[in-house]
């Protein structure tokens, strides 16, 4: 019972940053309609200038919240720079600007900072919280900034002009252009919210998963999952599927047969068959019909 308990908790708090990575997917998604392969890695080079900034000296929570808006700005200029010309291109397009990005990206992580392995601190310490030990402080600060994170997200979505107008862009951009929203920047928006969440999850998993330009491949695996099982036009069920994801991996991982560590990946892989085999708009999707 003990071990169960402890593989629930420790599952939650990983699923917690895979919400926070299908929460990024999902919003892109919604953006443009298509998957930005490139989301980990902008979220590895992320921490890796929160990591920088520590180096030359400045305090964790200084360089966390510099980091978060470092990114943001720099989501915002990637649409504005590189996808808001080709908002008209076809679906090919896309697809390859993401690879693009997803290579450049990772070549240039490992130019500036090599690709060897560095420890990243955190904030919250290891030791375990309670005498059990049944959660460790750094999977327990996980939780609570990852709650925090998506209530902020949350009123903002639900009570500010400006989440009010993202949401309208999001679900018909024809109708808020009627009533004089700017959809594109609130889809530039939208991509820089997407880079700054990103740039949570990084520096809260970096501490586990431990720093290097590869860092997040395997995260980004986990965050499409969420975001398939909870639904990708779902922001909120993406985030019950990212939490889903780390308590059905880590339970896979510990009670089933020969998974173990090294096969907990492919159980993401199966989620993501699994859903959309039987439902292919996920848990909390909605279905989209379209008249011909």
């Amino acid at each position: 019972m003990e071990i169960l308990i402890h593989q629930i908790l420790a599952g939650l708090a990983t699923g917690g940053i895979y919400a926070c990575m299908a929460l990024a997917v999902v919003m892109i998604y919604q953006a443009i309609d298509h998957l930005n392969f490139a989301q980990g890695e902008m979220a590895m080079f992320s921490t890796f200038i929160a990591w920088q900034l520590m180096q030359w000296g400045v305090p964790y929570w200084s360089a966390f919240l510099l980091t978060v808006a470092i990114s943001f700005a720099g989501g915002l200029a990637l649409e504005r720079i590189v996808f808001a010309p080709l908002r008209h291109a076809p679906v090919l397009s896309h697809i390859v600007v993401f690879i693009a990005l997803f290579v450049i990206i990772n070549s240039l992580a490992g130019f500036i900072w090599d690709f060897s392995i560095k420890a990243f601190p955190s904030p919250f310490g290891t030791r375990p919280l309670f005498e059990l030990g049944l959660l460790s402080a750094h999977d327990a600060g996980m939780m609570g900034v990852t709650v925090l994170l998506l209530v902020l997200l949350y009123l903002f979505f639900r009570h500010t002009r400006i989440g009010l107008a993202m949401r309208a862009a999001a679900a018909n951009p024809e109708s808020a252009r009627l009533v004089g929203i700017r959809v594109g920047w609130m889809v530039a928006l939208g991509w820089g919210m997407a880079a700054a969440i990103g740039a949570v999850a990084g520096m809260l998993i970096a501490p586990v998963v431990f720093l290097e330009p590869n860092m997040m491949l395997s995260i980004l695996l986990y965050g499409f999952a969420g975001a398939v099982v909870g639904g990708l036009t779902s922001p909120g069920g993406a985030v019950v599927g990212g939490f889903a994801v780390g308590v059905i991996e880590n339970l896979a991982g510990t009670f089933i047969p020969h998974v173990g560590r090294e096969l907990k990946l492919s159980i993401a892989l199966a989620l993501i068959v699994a859903v959309l085999t039987i439902k292919p708009s996920g848990l909390f999707g909605r279905r989209i019909t379209t008249r011909v």
